[in-house]
């Protein structure tokens, strides 16, 4: 299936990683940024750390996402709503939003291993009440740690996946699992992506004394599930 995989916020640490990932995979990707010029610099990047010659190129967040069929946020929570007000216009109908944003109280000032209460229920909430009607947004990749998705090693974490759009769920679990290691997981109702980006705060305070990179596993459940 040929489409476009937008990923804004690229240019920082976790969107690098997973468009290096999914270059690998060949993937078609697009790095948005508020500024073309650093999007272009950052897809050079990833095209050459990754190695692959799957259509690579950078642009400014509106154009990247007039230009994708998914669209992949990866922004820190405190820029998530007023991106999300400058690119509505530009997001196709039929896009698939993915949304790894957790809204981190670092984001105020206060501690990285909290959450931030956020009136839709989550930042993935937020995300559907802000694109345009009838966009699937799906949440997903919150627990994966970006300083192991930009190396080479294998993930080994799952990806909990959640929307309303059974259909899109399906799209990007099949796009976390073209990440060696990971395992895709259906979680249920956007409304779980709640609990998602809390387990996100309890890793970062797991790994601030021994240094760590942990991410999840889910086990007690049939191989199958994660294939379906």
């Amino acid at each position: 299936m040929s489409r476009t995989i937008a990923v804004l916020g690229g240019t920082g640490p976790e969107g690098s990683g997973l468009a290096v990932r999914w270059a690998r995979a060949g993937e078609a990707l697009i790095i948005g940024s508020r500024d073309a010029k650093r999007a272009q610099d950052a897809a050079e990047k990833i095209k050459e750390k990754s190695g692959s010659q799957a259509p690579l190129s950078g642009m400014d967040n509106a154009a990247a996402c007039a230009a994708a069929d998914i669209v992949v946020l990866t922004v820190p929570f405190e820029g998530h709503a007023p991106l999300l007000k400058q690119i509505k216009a530009s997001i196709r109908p039929s896009s698939i939003v993915i949304d790894t944003t957790v809204p981190l109280a670092a984001a105020v000032g206060g501690r990285a291993t909290r959450t931030l209460g956020v009136w839709q229920g989550s930042a993935a909430q937020e995300t559907a009440e802000l694109v345009p009607k009838g966009t699937a947004v799906v949440a997903a990749f919150h627990n994966t740690s970006a300083e192991v998705l930009n190396g080479n090693d294998s993930v080994d974490c799952d990806v909990i996946v959640c929307g309303d759009v059974p259909e899109a769920n399906a799209v990007v679990r099949e796009l976390a699992r073209k990440i060696p290691g990971v395992r895709a997981l259906d979680g249920g109702k956007l409304e779980t992506s709640r609990m998602l980006e809390q387990i996100t705060a309890l890793l970062i305070g797991l790994n601030i004394r021994p240094k760590g990179q942990s991410g999840i596993r889910i086990t007690g459940i049939a191989d199958a599930a994660f294939e379906l």
